[in-house]
């Protein structure tokens, strides 16, 4: 096995860095750790990709991506040469089960690999799997539960040779929901009475997918993910002012857009994003014994685009607030309280692929 999905949930690794690559761009973050255990964003940063470099998860310009990550880490400034990232949740397959307490380690993973052929469709030589026992199981006290996760080589072979084309070294592989969560996670524990008993559902809108994770008392209750992102607004701003791709992505972060932008392009795409949210809670709703939901976190790079939060919370009567990973952390002087205003809730899965630093 190459670099398997290692450390899925929590060995301990020597310093590194989080590093996101997703359809748009590529995020790093450093994180430190002070005497009384908070948290210090030491670095971050973010790097554009080509169109089409990243493809529905999938890398198709190794040298475009490994480009980008260069440049990322030399505006960061970081030294350090380990980096964890992560495969998309629709690349990896997770499974929980339940084995005997009383295994040895070797007699577990054989046990494990056994099991997973019944979750796998391919042939296990074409896979990279990992485990983790999770703890005793709820209903035997003889027995233990255990993720399994497994995802096509190629798909982990093509992350690892892109992070050593950039002169860096791939030490764990993630999954993007399981970084995410880690970083949400965090936050919950600083609201009132550490969250406890409240239902928070995140909405991390991207370039092309929304992925929604709804949690109570830290168990994920409801996921799942919808075609619909940030780049159904660029294209319409390509197809209205004559623009590239490129020129249109940069003039929508800027708010240098036409003054018909607003009403032509930007209010029918906050209706339409509003819309989605509804549906999405609509559909938690009528799939799960669940009838409400008490807080809204918003995230990704569409997150801040004025009037988003408000609409939400109108349409769907639910206290809604964009979410960002680094709040209750210190900061170095190496970071941009600008940037953290503006690109903060984009920084979700990279923020928590840096806590894997510390285990």
């Amino acid at each position: 096995m190459a670099l398997d999905l290692a450390s899925l949930l929590g060995k301990k690794n020597p310093p590194l860095v989080g590093l996101d690559i997703s359809t748009s761009d590529v995020k790093i973050v450093e994180l430190s750790k002070s005497g009384d255990n908070t948290y210090r964003l030491e670095r971050c940063g973010s790097e554009p990709l080509p169109k089409g470099a990243v493809v529905d998860g999938n890398i198709e310009n190794i040298e475009q991506v490994s480009e980008a990550i260069r440049k990322v880490i030399k505006k960061s400034g970081t030294s350090v040469k380990n980096v964890a990232l992560a495969m998309p949740a629709s690349a990896v397959i997770t499974k929980k089960i339940i084995l005997p307490a009383n295994l040895s380690e070797q007699s577990l993973e054989v046990q494990v690999e056994s099991e997973a052929n019944q979750y796998i469709p391919f042939a296990m030589d074409e896979v990279s799997l990992d485990f983790c026992v999770i703890g005793p199981a709820a209903n035997s006290e003889e027995d233990v539960e255990v993720l399994l996760a497994a995802s096509r080589k190629e798909k982990i072979e093509d992350r690892v040779a892109v992070i050593e084309a950039s002169g860096l070294q791939a030490k764990v592989m993630d999954i993007e929901s399981y970084a995410a969560r880690a970083s949400i996670s965090r936050l919950i524990e600083q609201q009132p009475n550490s969250g406890r008993d409240q239902i928070y559902a995140l909405f991390q809108i991207g370039a092309k997918v929304t992925y929604i994770s709804i949690l109570l008392n830290g168990e994920v209750i409801y996921e799942r993910d919808q075609q619909f992102g940030g780049n159904q607004l660029t294209q319409d701003i390509v197809r209205n002012y004559g623009l590239s791709f490129e020129e249109a992505e940069a003039k929508k972060k800027q708010g240098d857009l036409p003054d018909s932008y607003e009403m032509e392009l930007l209010e029918p795409f906050l209706e339409s994003s509003a819309l989605e949210v509804t549906r999405a809670i609509q559909f938690f709703f009528t799939s799960t014994p669940f009838t409400r939901v008490d807080q809204i976190y918003l995230a990704g790079g569409c997150a801040v685009i004025p009037g988003l939060v408000e609409i939400i919370a109108e349409r769907t009567k639910l206290s809604t607030s964009v979410v960002s990973p680094f709040k209750g952390m210190d900061l170095s002087s190496n970071v941009s309280e600008k940037l953290l205003r503006t690109d903060a809730p984009s920084y979700l899965v990279a923020c928590g692929l840096a806590m894997r630093r510390f285990g």
